[in-house]
């Protein structure tokens, strides 16, 4: 995996995370989640649950739910709703 890859580069003591975040499309969401912010908050809590199984350390990641607020395709159709619905990861530092 790339992250055991560039943990072996980096020094022990720098402080790097993955920030996993979960994005929803706009459209309101129904059913086993309250809100927008509830879905995207599981889809990034699931993405980390997979990376710890992968030998990740808990301590290195963080799930961060955006909803709608932030998405890469402002359009009103169902294929701007569907590049909405994703996740990204970003490296930062705590």
């Amino acid at each position: 995996m790339v992250y055991q890859q560039l943990a072996a580069r980096l020094p022990p003591d720098l402080p790097v995370i993955i920030e996993v975040q979960g994005h929803t499309d706009r459209v309101p969401i129904r059913g086993r989640f309250p809100s927008n912010w509830e879905l995207s908050t599981a889809r990034a809590q699931e993405v980390v649950n997979y990376l710890i199984q992968q030998g990740i350390p808990p301590q290195r990641l963080a799930a961060v739910g955006m909803a709608e607020y932030h998405p890469i395709d402002p359009a009103d159709n169902p294929e701007a709703y569907r590049r909405n619905r994703r996740i990204e990861l970003k490296i930062t530092s705590r």
